[in-house]
Parts: C-alpha cells; sequence; structure tokens
C-alpha cells in the first residue's frame, strides 16, 4: 500500500479490533467501577461488583493479545510529514503516554485482583471458575485498595489525553492519522 499525506498507512485488522474492543470495555468497566461505588449495600452493587471483576479479567486477557500481536507485529510508524512536524515534547508525549496506557492495562486489573482477594472476596469467573489470589489479609488488602482507584483514575487521565490528540490530530492539523485506527477498509 502507498502512502500520501491525508492517507498514512493503517493498523491491521486485528490491532484496530482489539484497540476499539479494549477502548469500549475499558470506559465501561470505569463508568460502572464509578456507578457501583456510590450504591448502597444490595443485590445491584454485590452483582455489579461481580461483573466488574470479570470484566477486569477480560481485559487484562485482551490486553495480554494486543501486548502480543504488537510485539508480533509493529505498527505503522508516524508518517514522515507527521513527524517532522512534531516538536520533540509530542513526541515524547506520543510514546510516553502510549507505554504508561500499556503498562496501565495490566495495572489497573491486577492490582483490583490483589486487593480483592487480599479483601477476601476471591474472583469467582463467571461463578464458577476460581481464579487464584492472596490470602486474605485485611492490612494488605487496605495498603492495595487506594492503587486500584489511582491507577484506574491515571488510565482514565492517559485516555482523556490520547482522545484529545486525535481530536487535534483530526480537527486542527487534519493530517488523517485517525483513519490509520479506524474499523472498516482502507
Amino acid at each position: 500500500m502507498t502512502t500520501s499525506p491525508t492517507r498514512p498507512v493503517r493498523y491491521s485488522a486485528v490491532a484496530i479490533a482489539l484497540h476499539w474492543i479494549l477502548a469500549a470495555a475499558i470506559t465501561g468497566i470505569f463508568l460502572v467501577g464509578l456507578y457501583m461505588t456510590s450504591l448502597s449495600f444490595s443485590p445491584l452493587r454485590l452483582k455489579l461488583y461481580n461483573w466488574h471483576k470479570w470484566a477486569g479479567v477480560a481485559i487484562l486477557t485482551l490486553s495480554v493479545l494486543r501486548l502480543l500481536w504488537r510485539l508480533a507485529r509493529r505498527p505503522p510508524e508516524l508518517p514522515e510529514a507527521v513527524s517532522a512536524a512534531m516538536p520533540r515534547w509530542q513526541h515524547v508525549a506520543h510514546h510516553g503516554t502510549h507505554h504508561l496506557m500499556y503498562a496501565l492495562f495490566f495495572i489497573v486489573p491486577l492490582v483490583g485482583w490483589a486487593y480483592s482477594s487480599a479483601a477476601g472476596f476471591p474472583i469467582v469467573l463467571f461463578g464458577v471458575l476460581p481464579l487464584p489470589g492472596l490470602a486474605p489479609d485485611p492490612e494488605l488488602a487496605a495498603l492495595i485498595k487506594p492503587w486500584h482507584q489511582i491507577s484506574a483514575y491515571a488510565l482514565a487521565g492517559l485516555v482523556v489525553l490520547h482522545v484529545a490528540a486525535v481530536v487535534k490530530h483530526q480537527l486542527i492539523d487534519r493530517d488523517g492519522l485517525l483513519w490509520r485506527m479506524l474499523p472498516g477498509r482502507g
């Protein structure tokens, strides 16, 4: 495929699918997390906590697949014209944001898993498959608990930064970078 300033080389269909599935899942689980923590103790709250845990395991699994895919197939480079037009700090922000998001794709669910098991609430996937966890330890749970929330908010902040960069590239720079990650045929 040849490239042009308005049509940079696209990501693969698998990379695009994993990107958008994870984007929807992470947004959904974050919103459910905000909602469920605001509820008083009830069957709905318990159900949402279980769904939240199951979604976290699914996100962790998809993150592993996404990382393996990315390691096996390098993403397309930024088009030369786009890269040349970006100041150094934008290159640093571009790479730093992506690396931190990938790290948080793993940190957020793993810290949640550690907290849940240390708090004495093991994860039983879909109510049938118990996952390994830590021995219940209330003191450890108290230490871990805030880190799940902090890391989730950090990921949300990076997602907002990522979306803001996409909007800038689409509406201000008009460089066609968004096209690289949109589903559908090129």
